[in-house]
């Protein structure tokens, strides 16, 4: 692994993917690295404890729509490579209110690409690179057969996926008008340890746990390719340091799953880990489907594999494994956000 010292910005590096990142860079590499967080609801300075003494992290706390704030910390900080990581992600808020995805998903996005021309006119910094962390559900939904290639057209379904598709948009613009050397990855979902729990692993494992309805939209078959977060995370390493400027990487980890499959699962591991009177599988409840729910994504990562040599470390039964057993040895963490800022109640109805 390249031990040369580099300084890395990591935007939106107090959320789940972001921190992994963040842990991951620490851990493994001599960079300083710099993360830039608002600290919205999702952001969590908990998921940095491990890193936070670390002589080469640094913390800043800003918002990628406040541009003078963002220029300012690139011109002192004088970053190498950024990540850019800060989105709103949830799509149950979305359907809520889209304003803030809006906002920090594309004006935060194009700040930063400004932020990242301007800069470099001003230094000389031959190796930089912008890495936009996006998602496969820019892709829209497939049928029982198929999967998403670098290729496919666009076809985002909720307001947060339009967003995202518009944030790759503007990265691909900026890339092939003025040169900004850019690269996209597209991510299948992810799951792991400190991911906030309004997502479908982390929200029913914890409702499970507090004896509260197992809640599945509509007839739990929609299809998701799950992902490792330390597997993701590797990924977007190798992007970074080895991927071809102007390319989009599909990220995915061959781990296709129906949310009734995902949630079985869940159940049975409790059921081994952490037995109650009754079988977890007795809480789920079927509930109203979510407004637009697109029914399957699955990536072709045959690119990143091909040229990168990358391939996910975690299948489905040991990551999700390695996940509970995380969050029944770590309540200190979740609890105060199950305490405080979400309870666990649905959200994304109209």
């Amino acid at each position: 692994m390249d031990k040369s010292l580099k300084k890395i910005v990591i935007t939106g590096g107090a959320g789940f993917i972001g921190s992994a990142l963040t842990r991951y860079l620490i851990n493994n590499t001599n960079a300083q690295v710099l993360v830039i967080d608002k600290l919205t609801y999702a952001g969590n300075l908990n998921s940095l404890e491990d890193v936070w003494k670390n002589q080469n992290f640094n913390f800043l706390k800003a918002d990628i729509c406040d541009f003078l704030s963002i220029k300012e910390a690139f011109n002192s900080f004088e970053p190498d490579q950024i990540y850019h990581l800060a989105a709103e992600t949830h799509v149950d808020r979305s359907i809520e209110g889209a304003s803030a995805f809006i906002d920090t998903n594309i004006i935060g996005t194009y700040n930063l690409l400004e932020i990242s021309r301007e800069y470099l006119r001003n230094n000389k910094k031959p190796n930089f690179r912008f890495i936009h962390v996006s998602t496969d559900e820019v892709y829209g939904t497939l049928g029982p057969e198929g999967l998403f290639k670098e290729t496919t057209p666009y076809a985002p379904s909720s307001p947060y996926s339009a967003s995202k598709a518009a944030s790759d948009h503007l990265v691909k613009a900026w890339f092939h008008t003025y040169g900004l050397p850019c690269i996209i990855s597209n991510c299948s979902n992810n799951y792991g340890p400190y991911q906030f729990p309004e997502k479908l692993i982390p929200l029913n494992l914890l409702n499970a746990l507090e004896g509260k309805n197992i809640q599945i939209y509509g007839n739990g078959e929609n299809v998701r390719d799950w992902l490792y977060v330390d597997d993701h995370v590797h990924a977007l390493y190798l992007l970074c340091e080895n991927g071809r400027i102007g390319e989009t990487y599909n990220i995915g980890g061959h781990n296709e799953r129906t949310n009734n499959q995902v949630i079985s699962v869940i159940c049975k591991i409790l059921d081994e880990k952490f037995p109650n009177n009754a079988s977890y599988s007795k809480l789920i409840n079927y509930v109203t489907d979510r407004p637009g729910h697109d029914a399957r994504y699955a990536i072709d990562a045959t690119k990143i594999e091909a040229e990168l040599g990358w391939t996910a470390q975690e299948d489905f039964e040991t990551g999700i494994r390695k996940t509970i057993e995380w969050y029944l040895k770590n309540p200190k963490w979740w609890q105060s956000i199950r305490d405080g800022s979400y309870h666990g109640e649905r959200l994304g109805l109209i």
